[in-house]
């Protein structure tokens, strides 16, 4: 039986609008990247996670990790700037956490990083004395992030708003450096309504800020998202669905809180949604991962991707917690001193900086320099004295050492 024309003619019409309806589907529709795979890295190089799911099993060792003591001679006095600013740039930390993480991960975070913040809260629906996590009246899941994250707010809102100055959120596998998110705040005023994380550019005019990298909300910023927008729907979706950072994007911008340029001068990034190892080696993020789609600002692989005064890692399994915590904090090669400005210098784009955050870091910034140059004076005129001592000490060692030979060859011939 032979085949028609029409049956070839209709069998190429479908074929070709199934292949335009894949293509036109590939093409426009964004899915938010919480919900996709990384691209695989090649099989020379070591996997770490891209997504909740690979961390899912992760587990922190059962016992308790010991660290070197303050009052070590390599530790002692080493953080008595860190301290000061701790006074001065107040930070709450709030941890999205879940009942089955509060011993698998979440008890390791408080025992890391977690310990340097003002003020730690963990939030979920079991409470948990001996790790200090709040009961929320929320489910749990991924469908729940958003009801959760709303939830946590009112509860810092009504109970700590006096505590702190900012509000730093991260989930239960983002490393945070707490002494260089105090240090990036520090030009600020928490009277402003400002936020700071790692920013993509899709859902939200200004961009909004990455939920697994954490970020950080003035107290300004959070009065506003309680008071202003969650209570009105017009301003912040009202159920328990859709993406936690992009909906908080969304309520920030209807109420007015700029998103701020949190990365350094130099334009290398503070906040990231992956390992340091990802953002670090070429091949990791591959070209078709959707990083490169969604970031912000530009971004590059290699070490000029990440500012020397990085904020926060995500997907960091326990394990690791610890890692960099030695990395960081213990481990120092001798000789090697920081020279970090201050106050720090404001990032490449200004435009969402307050104009009165900037005029005061102009002052600041004029002092720091006469400050710095007296210093430098001073300093290049102690090198100077040290220089003619040394050279003078060189100098009667060497007539001291000539008197010697002379006395030497004195004996040798007499002998």
């Amino acid at each position: 039986m032979g085949i028609s024309r029409s049956f070839i003619l209709t069998l190429g019409t479908g074929m070709f609008c199934g292949f335009f309806s894949f293509y036109l589907l590939n093409s426009t529709v964004s899915v938010h990247p919480r919900y996709i795979e990384g691209i695989s890295p090649p099989q020379s190089i070591e996997s770490h996670a891209h997504n909740h799911d690979e961390l899912e099993s992760a587990a922190g060792p059962m016992d308790n990790v010991a660290m070197h003591s303050s009052h070590e001679a390599h530790h002692a006095g080493e953080a008595v700037e860190a301290e000061i600013l701790k006074d001065k740039v107040r930070v709450l930390c709030w941890v999205m956490t879940n009942p089955t993480n509060h011993q698998k991960k979440a008890r390791h975070i408080k025992a890391t990083w977690a310990r340097r913040c003002n003020k730690l809260v963990f939030m979920s629906s079991e409470e948990d004395k001996e790790l200090g996590a709040v009961a929320l009246e929320v489910g749990e899941g991924r469908d729940h992030l958003w009801e959760k994250t709303k939830a946590a707010f009112i509860y810092i809102y009504n109970n700590h708003f006096e505590d702190a100055d900012w509000f730093m959120k991260a989930d239960d596998d983002t490393y945070v450096i707490v002494e260089n998110l105090r240090y990036m705040l520090s030009p600020y005023d928490a009277s402003h309504p400002i936020w700071f994380g790692c920013r993509f550019k899709k859902y939200v005019r200004q961009g909004y800020m990455s939920g697994g990298a954490g970020y950080v909300l003035s107290r300004e910023a959070l009065r506003k998202f309680v008071e202003e927008a969650i209570p009105n729907p017009k301003k912040c979706r009202p159920d328990h669905a859709g993406a936690e950072d992009v909906e908080i994007g969304k309520c920030m911008q209807n109420v007015g809180v700029k998103a701020v340029d949190s990365r350094d001068s130099l334009g290398r990034g503070r906040f990231f949604p992956f390992v340091p190892e990802h953002h670090l080696v070429p091949g990791h993020i591959g070209p078709k991962n959707w990083y490169w789609d969604w970031i912000y600002y530009p971004s590059k692989v290699g070490l000029d991707c990440c500012s020397d005064t990085a904020v926060s890692f995500h997907y960091v399994p326990p394990n690791k917690m610890y890692e960099l915590e030695y990395f960081l904090y213990h481990l120092r090669p001798y000789g090697i001193n920081h020279q970090d400005p201050f106050p720090p210098p404001l990032p490449p784009d200004t435009k969402s900086i307050p104009q009165k955050v900037i005029e005061q870091y102009k002052k600041d910034s004029v002092y720091t320099i006469q400050h710095s140059d007296d210093n430098t004076k001073q300093s290049r005129q102690e090198n100077q004295g040290s220089e003619a001592k040394r050279q003078q000490t060189s100098k009667d060692g060497n007539t001291a050492d000539v008197s010697l030979r002379r006395k030497d060859d004195k004996s040798k011939v007499v002998s």
